[in-house]
């Protein structure tokens, strides 16, 4: 079964993610620690590895930084391109 995302990156959300954390003046720990507070664990170096769409994102997860962004999930998709 082919994947759907080829190549390197792992996610499409990442850098707006990335974008959003940093307009918050958060830390990427910062966002790690609200994430914990909804139980859902992602480590500093999880949330790195998010924006540099190195890692990829569960359902759970993607539930998650929409939630503590305050932002409609579809929003973490905006400027996303699907080649």
């Amino acid at each position: 079964m082919a994947r759907i995302i080829d190549g390197n990156e792992k996610n499409l959300v990442g850098e707006r993610v990335r974008q959003l954390r940093i307009e918050r003046g958060w830390s990427q720990q910062t966002l790690s620690n609200k994430l914990e507070m909804l139980a859902i664990y992602v480590c500093r170096g999880s949330i790195s590895r998010i924006e540099d769409k190195l890692r990829t994102v569960t359902d759970i997860e993607l539930y998650g930084l929409a939630r503590v962004l305050d932002v409609p999930m579809e929003s973490l998709f905006a400027d996303a391109e699907l080649d």
